[in-house]
């Protein structure tokens, strides 16, 4: 089989740019042939106004982009095409091209930017659905993404315009839903069951199951708001009995984080930075357990399947992703999302109970290598594609079921 993958990549490198760049690599293992289709969002300058009108113009139809897809499909001839980020410089304009080629479509919803546009359906610390409820217009009015009522209003109208032009409903065959928690929110607004498919992410090299109990928690993710690491730098200022914690990552947020822990005499907090994948997987060896405070849905943490992987119990929110992919007492322990209170309690019960965790992190080793394997994902991939290819003359319009269902989701 011969596959276009398509990715548009973020001006910083993130989880999703690793998925895509795995799934690629897991193909080809297995004979079959890659055709990418690949542009960056380093690419958009704003420096004048010319080049902000400009931009506006790329995000809702990139017609550079249309044109090489265009000539890929008709030099290359793939079997199916399989999008993951068209935001900014790919935009929904590639669709229509291979709508037009009769090439079927998967398009992988690694977040929630096709019902928010600030991608995360979150605001102001804490889950935000307005978009959805009320309109688009509601994430214009609060300046969601970057915050700025301008750059907000540039992805509301490329969203308004696709949902009106029915581009996605047109143009694909099959949803990829990285959790049953996103399918049920897509499906709520108006996505078609019956093309809303479930494959989570994998782990792409088995690290192998740690050994001992572990000396530390851990924390690994990007030091952002709707990470929740403030949180949980308040629930270590509430531990009777200091934890040592270490916290892997960068991001916006890092110098008001270490500010905080300073302030609050958290001297048993340490601070690595970004590490490399090996590094980070050798201090999952050498913890007790992680903890994911997220604030927001998450689309699917990488960092849960990996620590599952090393057989590390984990300890996170109680809010989408992470409430399906962590099973309470099982594999870990969920916490009121938000609550540093829960979450010191919660941390200080798994650190005075390192063979009942131990037990959990066994569970969680299971659970990788049921779930989270290369093989199964493969699998669930290529039935997902041969779907794609039966329904292609099938299609009905994606947005039409959710004016019924929930109108306020996606109209003005």
């Amino acid at each position: 089989m011969k596959i276009l993958l398509v990715h548009n990549y973020y001006r910083e490198p993130g989880g999703e740019d690793m998925v895509v760049a795995q799934e690629q690599r897991l193909l080809e293992r297995n004979g079959h042939t890659v055709v990418t289709y690949t542009r960056s969002n380093v690419e958009a300058t704003t420096t004048t106004l010319i080049d902000k009108v400009h931009l506006l113009k790329t995000i809702v139809s990139a017609n550079d982009s249309r044109k090489d897809v265009d000539q890929l499909l008709r030099i290359e001839k793939p079997d199916v095409a399989h999008i993951h980020n068209t935001f900014m410089m790919v935009s929904p304009s590639i669709y229509g091209a291979c709508a037009e080629a009769g090439i079927p479509t998967v398009q992988t919803v690694h977040n929630y930017r096709l019902l928010c546009p600030a991608t995360y359906l979150f605001r102001d610390g804490r889950v935000c659905e307005e978009c959805i409820d009320h309109g688009l217009m509601r994430g214009v009015l609060h300046g969601c993404y970057r915050n700025s009522r301008l750059s907000t209003a540039a992805v509301a109208v490329m969203l308004k315009i696709h949902r009106e032009r029915d581009t996605w409903g047109s143009g694909v065959e099959a949803f990829i839903a990285l959790t049953e928690f996103a399918r049920i929110k897509l499906t709520a607004c108006g996505f078609p069951s019956e093309r809303v498919f479930v494959k989570p992410n994998f782990v792409e090299h088995d690290p192998g199951e740690r050994t001992g109990l572990g000396d530390s928690v851990l924390f690994v993710g990007r030091l952002s708001p709707e990470k929740g690491v403030g949180a949980l730098l308040d629930a270590w200022r509430l531990l009777k009995r200091p934890l040592p914690l270490k916290i892997i990552g960068d991001g916006p947020e890092r110098n008001d984080l270490e500010s905080q822990a300073i302030g609050g005499n958290l001297k048993n907090v340490e601070f690595l930075g970004r590490l490399s994948g090996e590094r980070t997987r050798e201090e999952m060896k050498r913890s007790r357990f992680l903890i994911v405070p997220s604030l927001w849905y998450e689309g699917f943490p990488m960092v849960i399947a990996e620590a599952f992987a090393c057989g590390l119990p984990v300890v996170g929110s109680r809010l989408g992703a992470m409430q399906e992919v962590i099973d309470d007492g099982m594999d870990g322990l969920h916490f009121v999302t938000g609550s540093s209170e829960d979450l010191a309690s919660k941390a200080a019960w798994a650190w005075e109970h390192p063979e009942k965790m131990a037990e959990m992190g066994r569970n969680a080793r299971f659970k990788y290598e049921e779930s989270y394997r290369p093989e199964r994902n493969y699998s669930l991939l290529m039935e997902i594609y041969e779907k794609a290819a039966s329904k292609a003359s099938r299609r009905s319009p994606v947005w039409e079921a959710s004016r019924q269902v929930s109108g306020a989701c996606l109209a003005e």
